[in-house]
């Protein structure tokens, strides 16, 4: 497992590499440009990414992109032209990074149809990589709940994915705190959500994962992160999560909360130390 977290690309990416390494990190998640905005970042510092790219490959980092916040898949066509503008912008971004995917909510539909909001996330899933021909893959995030149920089922993830014609340049990520506020955390244990991912074929293509715990409790369907064994979660559950059989050098990537003027190194320290 390689543990991360998120940092600034302020001073750069390369520098945001450097510092997630400085951390003790063996990983890292970034915003590729402003993520308040849909607006583009056509003319980016190619040389920057490059160095990025290649301080990462020296050093057996790996690093995943996340897509600006406004950017919501399951909106109709006419609504989300300038999203899948962004998106696609941030998969270059990423490719020139040496990122292996970015990271995508799953989105918010409110309609009287449910069926159309998936049918519009897999259109403006499949247009976007009918655009973007490189290696970078679309990491769906599973969502807590919060103002809507959609996305927080391993089923829909699975659908979408299989139905897709780029099927094979989509994979997950998983958010330990969406999973556990919205329920899908199976109050038995983790490793009855795992089997039944396994089963369902979505745990074999998850490719990072966000490790947060909640402030809230089960199934309470709001999206608060807390420190690694702060929440509700607690440390025995994120023991039971990292003791099932992952991938190998699979990205897992702290979001949680640190003070000001703080970072993420001693919750890197304890995670590393529960897995040796």
């Amino acid at each position: 497992m390689l543990f991360g977290s998120h940092v600034s690309t302020r001073r750069g990416y390369y520098e945001a590499a450097r510092f997630a390494h400085r951390l003790g990190g063996r990983a890292f998640q970034y915003f590729p440009k402003n993520p308040r905005s849909l607006a583009l970042k056509p003319s980016f510092n190619e040389q920057d990414a490059a160095r990025c790219r290649f301080y990462c490959a020296e050093h057996g980092i790996r690093s995943i992109a996340h897509s600006a916040y406004p950017i919501n898949i399951a909106v109709p066509e006419h609504a989300r032209v300038s999203m899948m503008a962004s998106l696609v912008n941030d998969l270059v971004i990423a490719e020139a990074c040496g990122s292996l995917g970015v990271v995508v909510h799953f989105g918010k539909f409110h309609n009287k149809d449910p069926l159309q909001g998936y049918k519009n996330s897999l259109q403006c899933i499949d247009e976007v990589l009918d655009r973007y021909e490189g290696e970078v893959l679309i990491l769906l995030e599973n969502m807590a709940g919060e103002g809507s149920e959609k996305g927080t089922a391993f089923e829909e993830h699975v659908h979408i994915r299989q139905l897709s014609k780029h099927a094979d340049r989509i994979g997950f990520c998983l958010d330990t705190c969406h999973a556990y506020a919205s329920g899908l955390w199976d109050e038995q244990g983790w490793s009855v959500t795992f089997e039944r991912g396994m089963q369902l074929g979505y745990i074999q293509h998850v490719h990072a994962v966000h490790m947060n715990d909640s402030r809230f409790g089960h199934g309470s369907r709001r999206d608060r992160h807390a420190p690694i064994g702060h929440g509700m979660i607690g440390v025995e559950r994120f023991r039971q999560f990292l003791r099932c059989t992952w991938s190998n050098n699979l990205p897992m990537i702290l979001e949680t909360p640190v003070p000001k003027g703080k970072t993420h190194r001693d919750e890197l320290e304890l995670l590393t130390a529960w897995t040796t």
